[in-house]
């Protein structure tokens, strides 16, 4: 095995030396996998973030101090309670060779407003409105504390670009979860790179757009190769053995090997990501009753998770909201008790147990797969036997939205850094029509949780706001709404010369465009 292990590390190695050329302007990337999608309106997920940001712009984004700087706007202004007006760059121009005006911001924001995985993000907004070809003003329904921070997700698409019908004769505005479609495999944006060739799961080719409009940057990378390597001891060996030159994720166990390595720096920053496995209150009826539901909490030692498996680079978490957060209740710790959880088994009347189905990623989050089984061995000491099953990311996804198993693993970074955010996709009720509860695959509903949420998106106050956003914590440790475990940290590698630590952030979306390599 072991012998087969190096032979694999070493084709891997050799045929990532064989595609590319390194130069001080050549990137060769690893991340355990690559975007499911071209389309950054299919699917909310971070692999598709980070494509975000390196083919489109956003209208503003997030500083490492988590401050907000314009980029394809370069002001804003609150003109009422409920507008924001930004004023626009001009002279942008699209990969295509079309230039950006008001007109794309528009189209975008109809387009983001029918997306299944983002419409609950823009749920608070009315409309965008075009004010002159670098004027809009942004809508909301009411007064909404998270105008900007929402802002950070428009990326404006290439509207004649994208409309029209393809070669088959279809919308090429059609967004098609898990599909084939026209945006899913043609992009044209205004980012830093664009895409030149691409082999789905085995790597994307990007080169530096020659119009690109952010000349002041100091980024000097003048082409990226993307590839996915699942393995984490794999990526580690390719970026020490010259292969590639910036790896990501990087799993606790390789931290001592990589600050060790005269080759490569290692960088860290504490994260917000929550981890957590959902209960299919629909597919299971013994998880609709609350004593089940906290006895798997209690029966999942999610302290010695962090402990063991993530070698103390996490934090144990009760609540979705990180420090830090609005939301965030200091008074709600985990709360292992396997004594407990026994007896709240028996007193729901399943001392003997039952069987159950879950599903795990195997390379989306750091260790997925072996937080899965520590978690499947837990569940067996309660007599809940778990049938586990993991996949790639690619083969996840469309499961996890057609709801393929009774237990399915969850991670969460709030697309606005703020509480609200993790109960509109992972608490709410779900509702196909708004988006709410689009990634609550535990079809946990509460009624308190659902208004409250809607109320404090509406509260300007910010006291007022924590207030009822750590009720709503509260609310879901009382129903023991969902298995939390802990808030994933980030950490990225690179080879000495590749300066990583001025473009990563806890977003963990690289800004790529400002890399300086020496």
């Amino acid at each position: 095995m072991k012998n087969r292990f190096l032979l694999t590390t070493g084709l891997v190695i050799a045929s990532l030396l064989a595609f590319t050329t390194a130069s001080a302007k050549d990137l060769r990337m690893a991340y355990d996998a690559d975007p499911v999608t071209l389309d950054i309106h299919e699917q909310l997920s971070g692999g598709v973030l980070q494509l975000s940001h390196m083919s489109f712009d956003p209208l503003i984004r997030w500083t490492k101090e988590l401050a907000f700087e314009p980029r394809l706007a370069t002001s804003f202004q609150r003109l009422n309670p409920t507008t924001v007006r930004f004023k626009l760059r001009k002279g942008v121009k699209f990969h295509s060779g079309n230039t950006m005006t008001a007109s794309d911001f528009k189209w975008t924001f109809n387009r983001l407003k029918q997306s299944p995985d983002f419409k609950g993000i823009f749920a608070n907004f009315q409309a965008l409105n075009i004010i002159d070809d670098y004027t809009i003003d942004l809508v909301t329904t009411g007064p909404y504390p998270l105008v900007l921070h929402t802002a950070t997700y428009i990326f404006p698409l290439d509207s004649q670009f994208y409309t029209g019908t393809d070669a088959n004769g279809n919308d090429k505005a059609a967004i098609v979860k898990n599909g084939a479609s026209f945006a899913s495999t043609n992009m044209s944006g205004t980012g830093p790179f664009k895409i030149v060739s691409r082999e789905q799961g085995v790597k994307i080719v990007f080169e530096r757009f020659a119009d690109y409009w952010d000349k002041g940057s100091k980024g000097n990378v003048d082409s990226i190769v993307f590839t996915p390597i699942k393995d984490e001891q794999t990526r580690v060996a390719a970026l020490l053995s010259g292969g590639v030159d910036f790896i990501a994720p990087v799993s606790p166990n390789d931290f001592d090997q990589i600050r060790a390595s005269d080759k490569a720096n290692l960088i860290t920053m504490p994260g917000t990501r929550i981890i957590t496995f959902q209960l299919n209150q629909e597919r299971r009826p013994e998880f609709k009753d609350q004593r089940v539901r906290m006895a798997i909490v209690h029966a999942v030692n999610n302290e010695a998770i962090v402990q063991k498996i993530m070698k103390g680079f996490a934090t144990t978490a009760a609540q979705m909201s990180p420090p830090g957060y609005l939301g965030h209740n200091p008074n709600l710790k985990p709360r292992y008790d396997l004594a407990l959880a026994k007896k709240l088994m028996k007193d729901a009347g399943y001392e003997n147990g039952f069987s159950v189905t879950m599903m795990a990623p195997n390379n989306r989050y750091v260790n997925d797969d072996k937080i899965a089984q520590a978690v499947a061995a837990m569940l067996s000491k309660i007599n809940i036997k778990v049938d586990l099953q993991t996949m790639p990311k690619a083969q996840y996804w469309p499961s996890f939205d057609d709801r393929a198993a009774d237990i399915m693993m969850i991670g969460w970074h709030s697309d606005t850094e703020d509480s609200a955010n993790f109960y509109e996709f992972l608490a709410m009720t779900p509702d196909q029509a708004t988006g709410m509860g689009a990634y609550n695959s535990g079809n946990y509903s509460s009624e308190y949780v659902d208004q409250q949420t809607v109320k404090a998106n509406q509260e300007t106050d910010t006291a007022k706001r924590a207030e009822m956003l750590q009720a709503i914590e509260n609310k879901m440790f009382q129903d023991a709404a969902f298995i939390p475990l802990h808030w994933q940290n980030l950490a990225w590698a690179a080879r000495k010369g590749v300066n990583l630590d001025p473009i990563v952030n806890a977003l963990n979306f690289p800004y790529l465009g400002d890399l300086v390599i020496d």
